[in-house]
């Protein structure tokens, strides 16, 4: 497969994930500002913008309109959820060779009718503008399972989609590190990342940080546990470069890295899970950006990756 196209399927899978993952996170941010009063909507906007690494103007006091001007509406910001919907399309028209008419069609159908959901988010408020965004990103992945072969360019899709959401579960988990054991932030952690009904079925009800942390850190079911999606990059990568595993033992940089930080987390016992968790989450979300560069330096053959604004979350 040519580079460029592998790495418009590696990123096109990134920035659906991308706009997905925000779709979830501000969805559920904007129902906690508008129903609990309680909150404070400049300091939860604030260490959401922090989360996501998009910039803000420190000066400017922010709420649930501000907020999603900038997390959903802002084109010329590759972090908000039009900059990403505008990025995966524009991947997805330089690789139409290998992507199947049925995703070139879902995606350039999303595309166009960003502006008129937008204008009536404005209005009525941004959740159907969110609840489209999450509905169409499902239609993809639903559409990309059953029209793309099982070849390299569905690998370097997966891989895409894996990176970015081990780099957003860790950065949901960063944001709660300072709260309580017991408090309802972790919830909103869950919820976040679409995990509240299946957690509470595994954990049968019972919530607090270490179960929610265990859970999305280590579950080796949950599809969008940080270790289900290292562990599936992981397989991408060996799949993608068989002769890794040949005489000798020798492993590209990008393997090397996932094994790396998918082994600390597998075999770290479940009571050090809390043990100084900031530095924890901040060295995987470092690692996690290691192997965005060692995939595009050893495929795609370009500057290695550049990270978020704003990447590390201030505490």
């Amino acid at each position: 497969m040519l580079a460029r196209n592998a790495e418009s399927l590696y990123w096109i899978g990134r920035y659906v994930e991308r706009a997905d993952d925000t779709s979830r996170i501000l969805n559920v941010s904007v129902h906690q500002l508008l129903e609990d009063a309680s909150v404070d909507p400049d300091h939860v906007s604030r260490q959401l913008l922090a989360v996501l690494g998009i910039p803000f103007d420190a000066g400017d006091a922010l709420d649930v309109w501000k907020l999603t001007e900038l997390v959903a509406y802002a084109k010329d910001n590759p972090s908000s959820i039009v900059g990403s919907i505008n990025s995966a399309r524009e991947n997805t028209r330089g690789a139409r060779e290998v992507v199947s008419t049925e995703l070139w069609e879902c995606l350039n159908a999303t595309w166009n009718a960003v502006p008129d959901r937008q204008r009536y988010a404005r209005r009525a408020g941004p959740h159907a503008f969110l609840s489209f965004v999450e509905e169409r990103a499902a239609m993809f992945a639903g559409l990309a399972d059953s029209t793309m072969s099982r070849d390299d360019g569905w690998l370097f899709l997966v891989l895409g989609r894996s990176v970015e959401r081990a780099d957003m579960v860790v950065r949901l988990l960063l944001s709660r590190v300072s709260d309580r054991a017991s408090s309802p932030g972790w919830m909103t952690v869950l919820r976040s990342a679409g995990a509240q009904d299946t957690y509470l079925r595994t954990n049968r009800g019972a919530l607090d940080a270490a179960r929610v942390v265990q859970f999305l850190l280590r579950d080796t079911l949950f599809p969008r546990s940080v270790f289900h999606a290292l562990r599936q990059a992981e397989d991408c990568l060996r799949q993608l470069d068989p002769g890794i595993n040949a005489r000798g033992n020798e492993k590209t940089e990008a393997v090397r890295l996932l094994g790396r930080a998918r082994s600390e987390l597998e075999f770290l016992h479940p009571s050090a899970l809390l043990d100084d968790l900031p530095r924890r989450l901040r060295g995987l979300q470092e690692s996690i950006k290691e192997i965005g560069e060692a995939v595009s330096m050893q495929y795609f053959h370009t500057s290695p990756w550049v990270a978020w604004s704003g990447a590390e979350v201030s505490l």
